[in-house]
């Protein structure tokens, strides 16, 4: 059997990606006055061997004390042969939480007794998972942009958000725990699955809910109508290996969610079954969706890959409806354009996704990145309000024009059911 299509390739541009990122200090973000609130992610990658080129049983032992060289360890058969993968967690499902269900990398906010970010993301991480970063088969490679986090579709700030990557550098891994009530499961997913273009996929977002901060059933299917739903950049996730928190209900709610659903009132149900399109959610079996802000830390890393072209990942938020996305499109036509076009001109601009309702938003400082090619890009402080980097510049003031055209849509539909029912009445009228 021969090894992973392209593999050495792809372990080639990881090395030298990881070297970049190891070389290259990212500066950090002081707090926003209204956002105090810091989180910390750790995005962990290791190499899975192939078949044919398993590896010694010494290189299951502990590391020694000595410090770890990477091209070195990127030089040994198995990992030359081998396939790279990160790793997911799946949020457990919590009502009122804004990351229900999310697949996300491990971590969370940092707390007053944490000493730095880093330490929060090594923390987390064992809380959720129960993976010691701290380990000597755990090695810290770097960070990548820090980014402010807005929410309300890019007016409210959040949090600051810190990534960090971890290298783990054995074949095998100790039994991990999953945090019952944090973690539902965790998918530990190659590389260049995310990296294929058959990957790419949408996350569809009931607009209703992002539109209407109040209303009750009758106004959001009304809404939900006139617009359909939100649609946003994905990438479906398909794990080499899974773990499930089987210490939580979550693990095999049927029971108690039937109970649930026999709570919610009339109106509930229908939008639920007529709306939604999900006639029995208990027996949903929703695909592994990569999309948001783990979508965007994970293409500022794709990004440094030669072989990658990041902005690929990444296309125009829209509704379902297509009158709804005509109309956007002749709205947005001159904006993207002319956002297009300032692109060229922010040569050393990074990738950093935006979802439904969080975005990335520049911060004050500079940093210089050396490129995979030997140059220096400098990520500079974008010139735009409220935006960061490659995603951050194309959707400089598109938010504003989709909520115009959803707007204009609704009005339009509106218009054209009253004229319809006018015409029908007065045609009955004369008969």
């Amino acid at each position: 059997m021969e090894a992973f299509s392209n593999g050495v390739n792809l372990i080639n541009s990881l090395r030298d990606a990881l070297t970049t990122i190891s070389q290259t200090p990212c500066e950090h973000v002081d707090n926003s006055e209204k956002a105090k609130r810091r989180a910390s992610v750790a995005l962990i990658i290791r190499i899975r061997p192939h078949f044919n080129h398993w590896p010694k049983d010494e290189i299951y032992r502990s590391e020694s004390n000595e410090s770890f060289d990477l091209p070195k360890y990127f030089a040994t058969p198995w990992v030359q042969n081998g396939d790279p993968e990160v790793i997911f967690i799946k949020r457990a499902a919590r009502e009122g939480d804004r990351w229900t269900s999310h697949i996300a990398l491990p971590g969370g906010k940092k707390d007053p007794e944490d000493t730095d970010d880093k330490s929060v993301a090594i923390r987390e991480t064992a809380e959720e998972i129960g993976l010691d970063l701290t380990s000597p088969n755990a090695t810290y490679i770097g960070k990548l942009p820090e980014r402010l986090i807005l929410t309300a579709l890019g007016t409210i700030p959040i949090l600051t958000l810190c990534p960090f990557v971890f290298l783990w550098t054995k074949p095998v891994l100790p039994p991990l725990q999953l945090q019952p009530g944090e973690v539902a499961s965790i998918h530990w997913v190659p590389l260049r699955i995310m990296l294929s273009s058959s990957s790419r996929t949408y996350k569809y977002i009931d607009s209703a809910d992002r539109i209407l901060q109040r209303g009750g059933p009758v106004s959001k299917i009304v809404l939900q109508s006139l617009l359909g739903s939100i649609q946003f950049s994905a990438i479906e996730l398909l794990p080499s290996e899974s773990l499930h928190c089987t210490s939580s209900e979550e693990f095999f709610p049927r029971e108690n969610l039937i109970q649930l659903q026999s709570k919610k009132s009339f109106f509930n149900r229908i939008f639920d079954w007529g709306i939604l399109g999900k006639q029995d959610k208990l027996a949903s079996n929703d695909p592994l969706l990569l999309w948001g802000l783990t979508l965007g830390i994970f293409v500022d890393f794709l990004h440094l890959l030669p072989a990658s072209n990041a902005i690929e990942l990444w296309s125009y938020p829209t509704f379902t409806n297509y009158d709804v996305q005509l109309i956007v499109s002749i709205l947005t036509w001159s904006l993207r354009r002319r956002n297009k076009d300032s692109l060229k001109v922010e040569s050393g601009a990074k990738l950093t996704a935006i979802d439904d309702e969080n975005e990335a938003v520049p911060i004050e400082n500079s940093l210089c990145v050396q490129g995979l090619d030997g140059t220096t890009e400098v990520l500079k402080k974008s010139r735009f309000k409220n935006q960061s980097h490659i995603v951050g510049i194309l959707l400089d003031g598109y938010y504003d024009m989709l909520r115009r055209g959803a707007i204009i849509a609704a009005g339009l539909r509106v218009a054209s059911i009253f004229s319809l029912a006018f015409i029908i009445v007065k045609s009955y009228k004369r008969k």
